[in-house]
């Protein structure tokens, strides 16, 4: 009964929803150099780098162009990685750059941007980086909105700031179902998965790897840096990023 009234208000929402993550914000930027700073950029030159999770390869070509070695782009859909290569070949960097679904070459970086959020299972998929890098190599992540930022539910937080935290997870699916129609029954069958992931449930994560952790920062929601702290920190970071090293 509760989630069949929760369908019915979120029918009635639905029409002012909006898509809030449109990825304007790295509109005509460098959407690495923003979410790991220049210095990660900067050690990209002349190294072998693994964009883990490329997607359509924009991120890949950037750091070609950025001076990388090379540049290898991983992806487990196929199509995907189709439209990576015509991308890298029209920025003219696809002898710089390779895309595969998965690669036995070793890397002196890692890069992996938006996707510890997404994974079925992200510790096996850390540890998974941690074997792609040579000794002494690092992995430079960044990943958001994480669950219980006001977008953290993606699509699910659509009507409202934190929508998915309001509604079952059965309202917000059969809500989902009238506009997608996918068949997904659970957050974690949506296309590229979501595993609402927190920053301690990551950090826990990382604890438990193979790594050596040089970094993990919490980055404020700009709106909300003044309430950022320890304490409010899963309802008022943007986004989470990190650096990790494998040991020599």
């Amino acid at each position: 009964m509760l989630s069949a009234l929760e369908y019915r208000i979120l029918k009635w929402i639905s029409p002012l929803a909006k898509d809030r993550l449109t990825g304007e914000a790295y509109a005509g930027k460098s959407k690495v150099r923003v979410l790991l700073g220049d210095r990660t950029m900067e050690e990209l030159k002349g190294k072998v780098v693994i964009d883990f999770g490329c997607g359509e390869g924009h991120e890949a070509v950037d750091m070609a162009l950025a001076g990388a070695k090379k540049v290898i782009g991983i992806d487990i859909r196929p199509w995907i990685l189709e439209k990576a290569r015509a991308v890298a070949r029209q920025a003219g960097v696809l002898a710089v750059c390779e895309f595969s679904e998965q690669t036995e070459e070793l890397a002196d970086v890692v890069v992996s941007l938006d996707s510890f959020e997404h994974f079925a299972d992200p510790e096996a998929m850390l540890d998974k980086m941690f074997v792609l890098l040579k000794p002494g190599g690092v992995l430079a992540a960044s990943f958001g909105p994480t669950w219980y930022h006001p977008l953290g539910g993606h699509f699910f937080s659509f009507p409202f700031p934190w929508a998915h935290l309001v509604f079952t997870e059965k309202a917000l699916v059969r809500w989902r179902q009238d506009i997608k129609h996918d068949g997904i029954r659970r957050f974690s069958e949506v296309d590229g998965g979501l595993n609402q992931m927190t920053i301690r449930r990551f950090e826990r994560i990382v604890q438990r790897s193979r790594f050596e952790v040089e970094t993990i920062e919490a980055v404020p929601i700009r709106k909300l840096r003044r309430l950022h702290n320890r304490i409010t920190r899963e309802f008022t970071s943007a986004i989470v990023r990190c650096r990790l090293r494998r040991p020599q």
